[in-house]
């Protein structure tokens, strides 16, 4: 089969890799039929050192079960289901207390002998625990924002709820991403009154207040600590969401966090201290987020989806073939495309 395959910096390849086949029972085999590129993807693409066997990759994805092992009860050939971008087995204490991303038995795609998301098919272990089925076809209006399930909602939803925002609350939402516009998106589904969007791309910002931002900011640095707390009577808002991984964006976050207030960060950290010096200290401002437990959203969030009642696909504005992935990845690091969606 065809996967894609990153060789280094700016350097993505569609190759051809081994068919997936099942190796334990508590395994299957999905088809994929859309798969996406993530911000978090654009690191390695910026960065990675050269390397000539190169390295799968790929972590969002949906599509059609073609065969389960004899331990996977539930699922059957032909359902159409969506993968969180960590597969866990759904019984242990973590995924329990529903932290599927340290299951004592889960893992990471594209990762160890694992198929990566962009690509093909995928041999998905632990699969009873991981993959959820989709009551829809592959012919769906919805399957973009289905697609969305597999991480980028759940992380901008695990942002708003480790902050706490809930109804009333005052939210600023640091990225105009499609995370910091997921995150805009569940600020205004758990009951926010004002969500203020800090962004400098037009495009994406209509798309925050579609989403349910109440005011944006375009200016950085101190100009737009200035600006939202002038929005704010000088304050600052109780909860922050950071959603870029910068470390001038976590210095934000705490420079627009009212006293007593909570920053959440989702964005992959590309930092190693956080800047909580003694000033952030005595202002009793709390620090949470992480990594999102997607598989522990996605049930909560999947009904609302189907209905129609949001529609977090938006954030995709363009689709690419997976023969030209290169070119999606060149258009999000380019910032010519918000967020991709990838047909094998």
């Amino acid at each position: 089969m065809k996967a894609t395959i990153i060789h280094g910096a700016g350097d993505i390849r569609v190759e051809s890799v081994p068919d997936p086949t099942i190796h334990k029972p508590t395994d299957a085999l999905v088809r994929v039929v859309r798969a996406c590129i993530c911000g978090s993807d654009l690191w390695p693409y910026r960065s990675m050192p050269a390397s000539p066997e190169g390295a799968r990759i790929g972590h969002e994805f949906l599509g059609f079960i073609e065969d389960v092992g004899a331990d996977v009860a539930g699922f059957k050939a032909g359902d159409l289901v969506v993968a969180p971008f960590v597969w866990s087995d759904g019984t242990c204490d973590f995924c329990q207390e529903g932290l599927q991303t340290s299951c004592r038995h889960g893992g990471l795609w594209a990762r160890d002998g694992i198929d990566g998301g962009q690509g093909e098919a995928v041999r998905v272990p632990q699969a009873q625990g991981t993959l959820v089925k989709l009551p829809v076809g592959d012919d769906s209006a919805l399957l973009a924002s289905l697609l969305t399930l597999s991480d980028v909602f759940p992380t901008g939803y695990h942002c708003a709820q480790t902050a706490g925002v809930g109804p009333g609350s005052m939210v600023t939402v640091i990225g105009d991403g499609a995370v910091g516009l997921s995150a805009v998106l569940s600020a205004k589904r758990l009951g926010a009154e004002r969500i203020i969007l800090m962004g400098r791309h037009k495009d994406r910002t209509d798309l925050g207040r579609e989403f349910g931002a109440t005011d944006v900011v375009a200016e950085r640095g101190d100009e737009g600590v200035e600006k939202v707390r002038a929005l704010t009577g000088g304050d600052g808002t109780h909860k922050v969401l950071e959603c870029v991984g910068l470390k001038e964006a976590i210095e934000t976050a705490f420079a627009v966090v009212r006293d007593g207030g909570t920053v959440s960060r989702v964005g992959a950290p590309q930092y190693d201290e956080v800047p909580m010096d003694f000033g952030v200290f005595m202002r009793n401002v709390t620090l949470t987020g992480g990594v999102a437990p997607a598989r522990a959203y996605i049930d909560k969030l999947l009904p609302d989806v189907l209905e129609g009642k949001i529609q977090p696909g938006k954030v995709f504005d363009r689709t690419v073939s997976l023969d030209d992935i290169a070119v999606g990845y060149q258009a999000m690091a380019n910032r010519t495309a918000l967020k991709v969606v990838v047909q094998p």
